[in-house]
């Protein structure tokens, strides 16, 4: 079966790093794009990054844009969210999702839940002094 599974997460003191990872299987991973989105209390799901199956293409939201890279190693199944300059606002629990549908996301068309179909359970980064 789909499964999608991200770990990395953790406590980070403002201007620390992470690196997140999504390791997938049950499916070719070089078929697809995967995208990070990322979940805070109370507020929407919003996205935070995307790469093209070839890895040749990516997109990050203004928010996280010169300090979040996505990458990717389709030989190990896994694709990676290196967070920099780690803000208390990038607080939230992060996903990892498959996207299956609906065009590149740029700045005027941001990343929707809705084109990507199977997730992970999250993995929870806090930011904090």
């Amino acid at each position: 079966q789909v499964q999608l599974v991200e770990s990395g997460g953790g406590l980070v003191q403002p201007g620390g790093s992470l690196r997140l990872s999504c390791t997938t299987s049950g499916f070719s991973l070089d078929d697809y794009a995967i995208g990070w989105f990322r979940q805070a209390p109370e507020k929407e799901r919003e996205g935070v990054s995307c790469i093209s199956s070839s890895g040749r293409g990516t997109f990050s939201a203004d928010s996280v844009k010169g300090r979040f890279t996505i990458s990717r190693d389709n030989a190990k199944n896994t694709v990676y969210l290196q967070m920099n300059s780690l803000k208390p606002e990038d607080t939230a629990v992060y996903y990892c999702a498959r996207k299956v549908v609906g065009s590149w996301p740029n700045d005027y068309r941001p990343m929707r839940t809705t084109d990507f179909d199977y997730w992970g359970q999250g993995t929870r980064v806090t930011v904090s002094s």
